[in-house]
């Protein structure tokens, strides 16, 4: 029952998520609903202890902190995930016309996508419009969520017989091949920001920006012969992000302060003012400390007694190219959460780390498997390395298994969504107790 319960909640999740805005907007309200308070980072904290909160950035990323009761020897249990994925950007002059016959939508690329996945099916728009109201003391600008909610675009494919190669390794070109179709050339010249405000009930002339992108609109389904895969968009990263909240909502642990974070442009780098390579990190735990009245040596200490969980989805063994994976450290869908590891320290773990998280893992009665690239190819790495360079702590690099990562409809197994959920809740539940010799004790 928990198994459904979690993933049913994962679907609507997504479902309801079709940009990052709207993806911490929806985390936003279930912080809420939870009792928790929002701290504007542009304004004064009060925290107290037994307190629960939360603040965001530029809309897209998101922290939460809870506040244990007994602070005698404060420490962090922290993890982290990231709320974007690969996808289209609309550029700002979006309209291009060809022939006097279509209208097109001119596009970006947004992180590395399988761009062959986002041809031939019904696309949506979302994201952010920042609308001008006009007030007694002057103007003031406002950021509204749009989402058309309905088949909006499509990418038509080139039929095989004006593009033989395309079974062959084509190339895509994403100004030329990726360009989504709106509608036919009678369409009158602006169409495209008409619907928009008409969406919003604004004027044109208050639209003054906006961050908007193409999502697909396949809804998130369950399948399999026994009903053990889920597939949807956005599962990279969201279902991490999904998972870790839900298990820090249900762990908790009087001695610590429990810390929940999802940042955004994972997928281009993190280097952004919201991103893992930012301040925010940062800001947000030295704002934490001092708001509980310890001082510089006391956040420094603190820091050196953390454990952070860094969260990002890892590739689980293909079945039609097993070969693409290492032989011996490799994942697969509903075999348990992954622990990453890389020589080269794209990942965080290292020995200590994920000794701690497999004592969590056994606690909880959780399966773990390990993840490493193949020793001849180069692999991707995630947000936990980018920010333990600004706030240095133990670290474990962990995911869920899943097929077809950056793809528009990825798949990972149903009961490891679970598993995430209830490890998280026993870590947000243990305090570690260092020696200072690299032993540790683990207290629930």
């Amino acid at each position: 029952m928990e198994t459904v319960t979690a993933v049913r909640g994962l679907m609507d999740f997504l479902k309801k998520s079709p940009s990052v805005f709207h993806a911490v907007e929806n985390i936003r309200r279930i912080l809420i609903a939870e009792g928790f308070t929002e701290l504007p980072e542009s304004r004064r904290w009060t925290i107290a202890p037994s307190g629960s909160y939360f603040t965001t950035r530029n809309g897209s990323s998101i922290l939460a902190f809870r506040v244990g009761s007994d602070l005698s020897e404060p420490c962090f249990a922290l993890t982290a995930s990231h709320s974007d994925s690969p996808c289209f950007k609309i550029k700002e002059n979006a309209e291009l016309r060809v022939r006097d016959r279509y209208v097109q939508l001119n596009t970006e690329g947004y992180g590395g996508m399988i761009c062959s996945t986002w041809l031939d099916r019904p696309l949506g728009v979302a994201g952010r419009v920042l609308v001008r109201t006009r007030t007694a003391d002057g103007n003031r600008y406002e950021t509204r969520l749009l989402d058309f909610d309905r088949d909006l675009v499509l990418i038509p494919n080139v039929a095989i017989h004006m593009n033989r190669k395309v079974n062959d390794g084509f190339v895509f070109n994403k100004q030329i091949d990726m360009i989504p179709l709106l509608g036919p050339g009678k369409l009158e010249k602006g169409v495209f920001r008409r619907m928009v405000a008409e969406r919003l009930g604004v004027a044109e002339a208050d639209i003054l920006g906006s961050d908007l992108f193409l999502y697909n609109r396949m809804a998130p389904t369950v399948w399999g012969a026994e009903n053990t895969y889920i597939s949807a968009g956005r599962l990279d990263d969201l279902e991490c992000a999904y998972g870790t909240l839900r298990g820090f909502l249900k762990g908790k642990n009087e001695k610590t302060i429990q810390v929940w974070c999802c940042f955004d442009n994972e997928e281009v780098g993190s280097s952004t003012k919201q991103g893992a390579d930012s301040t925010m990190f940062e800001d947000v735990l030295r704002r934490i400390a001092n708001g509980l009245g310890f001082d510089d040596e006391d956040y420094r200490c603190m820091t050196a007694r953390s454990f952070l969980l860094s969260c990002d989805n890892a590739h689980a063994v293909h079945p039609n190219h097993p070969e693409k994976t290492d032989a011996t450290n490799c994942t697969y869908l509903n075999e348990g959460i992954v622990i990453k590891s890389h020589a080269g320290q794209k990942y965080t773990s290292d020995a200590v780390s994920v000794a701690l998280f497999r004592g969590v893992c056994e606690r909880a009665g959780v399966p773990v498997q390990f993840y490493a690239n193949r020793s001849d190819e180069a692999g991707g790495s995630t947000l936990g390395n980018i920010a333990m360079a600004h706030v240095s702590m133990n670290t474990v690099d962990i995911g869920l298994p899943q097929l077809a990562m950056h793809s528009a409809y990825e798949t990972a197994g149903v009961q490891d969504l679970e598993y995430l959920e209830t490890a998280c809740a026993v870590f947000y539940g243990t305090r570690f107790v260092a020696d200072g010799r690299g032993g540790f004790a683990a207290e629930q």
